[in-house]
């Protein structure tokens, strides 16, 4: 005899907690798992391609969203400041371009295009690479260490203290991160609330 309301149950008590699992993303000491990911510039890009690297600043951004514009060269800074030294900015655009046309990926070619951008930009095609990360915000950065062929995240969260404003800004947050992993010190501040537009799912 079957029990529809035990069988619901069952079903929510095992599943709910996956979802959780899911949704919360890595915190700072996990290990990220590799991703591939096609790039605007006609390749596709993993995070196995930089094994010899210090480690990755990776941002969740996009085209669309007025706090992505208002730090995109604040992105374009960090890649130039620390991509020589071992920590390269990766952007990944996680938004459903059929959700935001303005985040397609002839879109994010003329953008990267017109604004010069000197790191890869990455579509999360089939939207799986975020949710691993547990980003929620258009920018959302995870700073990633190499500790030896393994990506560890070190800092989660937004940019510096004031999206809107560059020449107000008083905490650097992913500059004081990475400046501490290259000096062999503690990340200052290790999670700090991402500032940004929503994901569009």
């Amino acid at each position: 005899m079957k029990h529809p309301l035990l069988v619901r149950l069952l079903f929510v008590l095992l599943i709910l907690p996956v979802k959780g699992i899911l949704a919360q993303g890595y915190a700072v000491g996990d290990p990220a798992a590799d991703f591939v990911l096609p790039s605007v510039g006609g390749t596709e890009v993993s995070l196995g391609d930089y094994y010899n690297a210090n480690g990755a600043i990776v941002v969740f951004t996009c085209n669309t969203c007025p706090y992505a514009k208002a730090y995109e060269s604040r992105i374009i800074d960090l890649h130039k400041k620390y991509a020589d030294k071992g920590y390269p900015v990766i952007a990944i655009n996680p938004n459903n371009p059929e959700v935001q046309p303005g985040d397609s990926f002839k879109a994010m070619k003329e953008r990267a295009e017109s604004k010069g951008y000197p790191f890869p930009y990455l579509l999360d095609v089939n939207q799986e690479v975020y949710p691993k990360f547990g980003a929620t915000r258009t920018p959302h950065v995870f700073l990633l260490e190499n500790t030896g062929g393994s990506f560890v995240v070190r800092y989660i969260g937004t940019i510096d203290d004031n999206y809107g404003d560059a020449q107000a800004v008083k905490t650097r947050y992913v500059e004081e991160a990475v400046d501490a992993l290259l000096a062999g010190k503690p990340v200052p501040e290790e999670n700090t609330k991402a500032i940004g537009c929503s994901i569009k799912v």
